[in-house]
């Protein structure tokens, strides 16, 4: 059974960056893209970003755009998101999933991924 295991997260000033990581086991990591979405509270849960299996080519919401950065390390089965320039509106609780889909359009989906985390909160302070 897949499983993902986020960590990373925490309180932050605004301004400040977080890296947050997710732990793929039970499967090789390289089997799947791997996709980050958030879920502020009231709020319906967000595609943020996705890498493709190899770690060549990424997909970003038009919102975190030159402030996240996805990467992957397959060796580790591991994937990060790097988050800098952090605004208060970042605060969420941040999940990792994964796709066995090969188009970025499904992460925009109804059901964009076959695995998800439990997910890692952040928080920024004004």
């Amino acid at each position: 059974q897949v499983q993902l295991v986020e960590s990373g997260g925490g309180l932050v000033q605004a301004g400040g960056s977080l890296r947050l990581s997710c732990v793929v086991s039970g499967r090789t990591a390289s089997t799947y893209a791997m996709g980050w979405f958030r879920q502020a509270p009231g709020k319906e849960r967000e595609f943020v970003a996705a890498i493709n299996r190899s770690g060549g080519s990424t997909y970003y919401a038009d919102y975190v755009k030159g402030r996240f950065t996805i990467s992957r390390e397959n060796a580790k089965n591991t994937v990060y998101l790097q988050v800098n320039s952090l605004k208060t509106e970042d605060t969420a609780v941040y999940y990792c999933a994964a796709s066995t889909s090969v188009t970025w359009s499904a992460w925009r989906g109804a059901s964009p991924a076959n695995y998800w985390g439990q997910g890692t909160q952040v928080t920024v302070s004004s």
